[in-house]
């Protein structure tokens, strides 16, 4: 769901329930960003949010691309209100692929014997 601005997705309190969507909105020229995403799923009727989401971020990228709404390449910042930073680039190739990426922390390491 696009709303009218990086601010109001910002101020956005779900409440409890089954909430699963994701919301976007535009920050104005010269902001920290192009986009502040947020993206919410459901745990046991309790509503969550995912600091940093690939796949909605690809699904969203391809909405807003192809409705022209947006140009690549641009950035998306996601995990604002949780105190996270994760910074998301948005970029197309010539075939018109889009892609999604961004750097990652690893928080945890190992291995698995089997």
């Amino acid at each position: 769901m696009l709303l009218s601005s990086a601010d109001a997705v910002l101020n956005v309190r779900p409440g409890p329930g089954d909430l699963d969507v994701g919301i976007a909105g535009k920050y104005p020229a010269g902001g920290p960003a192009d986009f502040e995403v947020r993206a919410f799923f459901p745990v046991d009727g309790v509503t969550r949010e995912d600091p940093v989401t690939g796949s909605f971020n690809a699904s969203l990228a391809q909405w807003l691309l192809g409705s022209g709404l947006a140009q690549a390449p641009y950035l998306v910042r996601q995990g604002t209100v949780l105190g996270r930073r994760g910074q998301v680039r948005i970029t197309q190739d010539a075939t018109g692929q889009v892609w999604v990426g961004g750097s990652a922390v690893t928080c945890v390491a190992g291995t698995v014997e089997l």
